[in-house]
């Protein structure tokens, strides 16, 4: 076990855990933000993106260690079921999930995208969701999501 200080959702955390344990457990069952999913356990679903250091990246295969000093943003940051994160809000909208269990980890590598190209094609898109696996919904409303945050966007400025 050793001690660990994280920047979490904007705050600093301290746990006592095992360095090797992922950052998905250590999120979940260390930190209680269950919103991070565990799927395959492996990095194949994409369920468990987090952002480290604004990266998107499977927190199942990131020893907890190696998070250590870091930032890392879960799907917790983005928004209240009052105030949605605008992505968040363009997906619900359009109904683009269905069981819901693969949605943090897509969430994650959208804002994760919208954060490095405010301006993504559909290329851009369908290439930050590769890591993504959903078995119940089409990509298509995604895309008309983030295709309709990206033009909200534009019209604020």
């Amino acid at each position: 076990m050793a001690k660990l200080t994280l920047e979490v959702n904007g705050f600093t955390r301290e746990v006592e855990a095992d360095p090797s344990t992922s950052l998905a457990m250590l999120l979940r069952e260390g930190l209680g933000l269950r919103g991070t999913k565990i799927g395959c356990g492996n990095g194949e679903c994409g369920a468990c993106t987090v952002l480290m250091e604004g990266r998107a990246v499977c927190s199942c295969l990131v020893p907890a260690g190696r998070a250590n000093g870091r930032h890392i943003a879960t799907v917790e940051s983005l928004g209240s079921p009052d105030e949605m994160h605008p992505l968040q809000r363009e997906l619900v909208a359009r109904g683009a999930f269905q069981c819901g269990f693969c949605t943090p980890g897509v969430v994650m590598s959208l804002v994760a995208l919208l954060q490095r190209n405010p301006q993504p094609s559909d290329d851009d898109i369908k290439t930050a969701l590769q890591g993504n696996l959903c078995r119940c919904s089409g990509y298509v409303k995604l895309l008309e999501a983030v295709n309709e945050v990206i033009r909200e966007t534009a019209r604020e400025r």
